[in-house]
């Protein structure tokens, strides 16, 4: 209330190209709109371990480990460039299901605007890609960068 356009916008950010992509979009859009920013990267639980001896244990530290990276890699990306573009952006990293915790995350910030890149998953065609999920729960817009 009491502005013209969004006051937030919320991006889903998981390293790939398509969610960067997603990432440049929004970083956009929150410039021309003078919005707040929100990224939110969806760490995945780790695989339980498996009673495989170490196997279990190696999968699991490795699944950590590419994780550990790719967080890395945002917080440095973000810190680099935002700061030269005048946007007000945060990075939350959560932890859990994706659709979930984007949901969850787009409701506490009270997003107007959800942004995701697409998925490039020939199952998300079967079970369903983030982004159809997030268009049928119908509480935001949603755009899905290509």
């Amino acid at each position: 209330m009491g502005g013209d356009g969004p006051g937030s916008i919320l991006v889903g950010i998981d390293g790939s190209t398509p969610s960067m992509r997603a990432a440049a979009y929004a970083v956009g859009m929150a410039r021309r709109q003078h919005c707040r920013l929100i990224a939110v990267y969806v760490r995945a639980h780790p695989p339980a371990l498996l009673p495989l001896g170490d196997a279990g244990g190696c999968a699991t530290a490795t699944a950590i480990e590419a994780q550990d990276a790719v967080e890395k890699e945002l917080r440095e990306t973000f810190g680099q460039y935002l700061p030269q573009l005048g946007v007000a952006a945060e990075l939350v990293v959560r932890t859990g299901e994706p659709f979930t915790e984007l949901a969850a995350a787009a409701c506490e910030a009270r997003a107007d605007a959800v942004i995701v890149g697409r998925s490039a998953g020939v199952l998300h065609r079967i079970a369903g890609s983030l982004a159809g999920r997030l268009v049928r729960c119908g509480k935001w817009p949603v755009t899905v960068v290509p």
